[in-house]
Formats: structure tokens, sequence, C-alpha cells
């Protein structure tokens, strides 16, 4: 974002499970134990506007604590309010999961806005535990509507948009957060860019920068599982699309969930 104007931090660039992954025996994992600062946490993004305060996060992971600390450390609030609200892509257990830490066993939030689509938030209202967040007041679901912007404080906005992706309890969408200069796209999870009704170029031209889903680089990354049950678009295959693109068009992407 501009200096002096709002602010897209992210809070985490690895996938659901983070770096290390639980049981992974890779070398990368083996020494993300060996030395904490090679440790990634999951895929996570704030919004925070300077000029009032306010602090918004996408994505709620299970590494809540640790990514609403640095958010404090970058952007410190002395109201006691940890967030302003926090909007989800989907349900996949690293992108909501976190939202346990809002309950009474932890901070006891009072109704924090959690923006999700229509089956997220059925998924929260019906099923246990997360139903007791809303039950309790500790959350206050408000409605998501595809291609429906969502004004958070003057000249800033985030419009969700409908993907492909795995919709065994919830939609998911992406997120295109936009300031009076310029503007972000979010999107860590889609099946394939083929059944996005978005043409990649063309979601590009309308932003600054963009953060796509990275999650594999190629197909050789998931030995012992098939990869068509996870299915995400290869990196190698998203380089090639990007190819034909004019630079500074390619130069706005960054890769996160990986």
């Amino acid at each position: 974002m501009v200096r002096g104007g709002p602010i897209l931090l992210i809070l985490g660039a690895a996938q659901d499970g983070g770096v290390p992954h639980a049981g992974c025996r890779a070398r990368c994992c083996e020494a993300a134990w060996a030395d904490p600062a090679r440790r990634r946490d999951p895929a996570c993004a704030a919004i925070i506007d300077p000029a009032t305060g306010r602090r918004w996060m996408i994505d709620c992971t299970p590494r809540f604590p640790e990514q609403l600390r640095r958010l404090e450390e970058t952007s410190p609030r002395g109201d006691g309010a940890p967030l302003d609200g926090i909007f989800l892509t989907h349900a996949h257990v690293g992108h909501y999961a976190g939202l346990i830490h809002l309950g009474r066993e932890a901070m006891g939030t009072r109704g924090v806005p959690v923006h999700a689509m229509p089956r997220m938030a059925s998924f929260l209202r019906t099923q246990g535990p997360w139903g007791q967040l809303v039950s309790l007041g500790n959350v206050d679901l408000r409605p998501l509507e595809d291609g429906r912007a969502v004004p958070l404080s003057e000249g800033l906005s985030v419009t969700p948009f409908a993907v492909p992706h795995r919709g065994e309890y919830s939609e998911t969408v992406g997120f295109r957060v936009a300031g009076s200069r310029c503007s972000a796209l979010y999107l860590p999870d889609i099946d394939t860019w083929d059944r996005w009704d978005t043409p990649l170029g063309e979601a590009l031209r309308g932003v600054d920068v963009a953060f796509l889903d990275g999650t594999f680089f190629d197909a050789g990354e998931l030995p012992g599982r098939a990869l068509a049950e996870v299915p995400h678009p290869l990196m190698r295959d998203t380089l090639l699309r990007l190819a034909p693109l004019p630079p500074v068009e390619r130069a706005k992407v960054r890769f996160l969930h990986l």
C-alpha cells in the first residue's frame, strides 16, 4: 500500500499446517525444528488503517496468538480491543481454527465482527465448538456477498470474490482490498485457474499486488498421498500462465500458502 495509507501486513505465508509440518521429516521441516528463525506461520494477513488505528485480519489460523502479537507490535492499540473484525476465506482448518482463542476459555472477547459467506456463517453457527462463540456473543457473524464491497473506513474496503475450491463445509473466496490509491488481491486457495471465471491476467490488471496460491511447486511434493485430494494450481503451471504477460503485471505476484 502507499506510504501513509492503509497497510496490508502479511502475518503468515505457509500452508495450513505451517512450517514445520507435524510429522514431516523433510529437510525444510527438520531445519525449522532446529532453527526457530526458519519456522513459518499459516497464511494470514492484517489490514491496518493508520488514520483511524483500526485493524482487521484475513483468516484466523491456529497460530492466532502469535500472529495477533505481531500485529500488536506493528500497530499497537491501547484500548484493549483485539480486532475490528476478521474476514474468513473458507472452512478449512488452517483458516478459521484460531477463532477458538476468542472463546471464554481464552480471550473471552465480546462481539468481534466475523465476516463470512452464507455457508461459512452457517457452519460456524451450527457446529460445535464454534456455535458457542456465537451464542455467548464472543463473535458477531456478519454476512458477506460475492462481489459486494464491505466498507471499512473512508476510502478503504474489502470485496469478496468466489473461487472454485473444495467446498465440504463452505464456499471459498479471495479478497480484494482497496484503498484510495492502491489495491491488493489476496487469494490463498483455489483448485485450478481453469475453473475460475476470471482469467488470471484480468484479475492482475485490477490491482497493484497479488498474493496467490503457491501450495505446491510441482506434482512431486506430496509423496505417498494423492495430490488430487488436495487440489491446488502448481506454481510451475502458474508461472507458465504468467509468462506471456507484460513484466509489470508479472511483478505484481507474490506466492503464499506455501
